[in-house]
């Protein structure tokens, strides 16, 4: 079964960049195994989200057939992202950390898209769960580089590491379970040493391997 591929890019790099390399390498390996695949391309570099504004929290909170043409317009951009959402069976998400979390376009890309109505709902007879998500079923890669190491579990700087668990907590809102995360990154970039280039041999190698069994479980 064919499978439609969300990828996101979300450095601030054009070149040079680790994670769009990562990125790339994945979808190139994902459509030589299966051809016929969609793959969705959104570049937060490019395209930057819009921040949340009180007319955008005005605009949501607003009844779909009550909103005003203005309405539609401030929602069009978090509209089309949640689409390709929606239409996404795996979702490759390219992130380098930018101090210690994700950068600022990602986060404002994770405001647009978690909406009340669109991909959760409010629950009051949840107790301390109120919120539930509407979509279900999503892989999310994500991609990552960080200047520094030591970042897993275990690692001298897992206590700093706001990037994983952040993206884990926004992604459960978008129809992605923790058990269906999976997490390549390249750390020692900052060190441009022999331990960094092994890192960067590891996530490629790692990725291979990924393609394959994702991609044998859609066959």
């Amino acid at each position: 079964m064919e499978q439609t591929l969300l990828v996101i890019n979300a450095s601030a790099r054009s070149s040079r960049s680790l994670s769009r390399r990562l990125t790339q390498r994945f979808a190139d390996a994902w459509l030589s195994r299966l051809p016929n695949s969609e793959v969705i391309h959104r570049d937060l570099a490019e395209n930057p989200p819009p921040h949340v504004t009180e007319d955008w929290i005005a605009a949501v909170f607003t009844a779909p057939e009550k909103r005003t043409d203005e309405m539609k317009r401030i929602l069009a951009w978090s509209d089309e992202a949640i689409a390709q959402i929606d239409a996404a069976d795996i979702i490759v998400l390219g992130v380098p950390m930018y101090n210690y979390g994700m950068p600022s376009a990602l986060k404002a890309w994770f405001d647009q898209v978690i909406r009340i109505g669109k991909t959760f709902t409010f629950n009051l007879a949840r107790g301390d769960y109120p919120l539930e998500p509407i979509m279900s079923g999503k892989k999310l890669v994500v991609l990552s580089s960080r200047g520094e190491f030591g970042f897993g579990p275990g690692g001298i700087r897992e206590q700093v590491n706001h990037l994983d668990p952040h993206i884990a907590t926004c992604a459960h809102y978008i129809g992605v379970a923790r058990n269906s995360i999976e997490t390549i990154s390249i750390e020692y970039q900052e060190f441009g040493d022999n331990r960094h280039r092994q890192s960067c041999r590891d996530a490629e190698s790692q990725i291979d391997d990924l393609v394959s069994d994702l991609a044998r479980e859609s066959e």
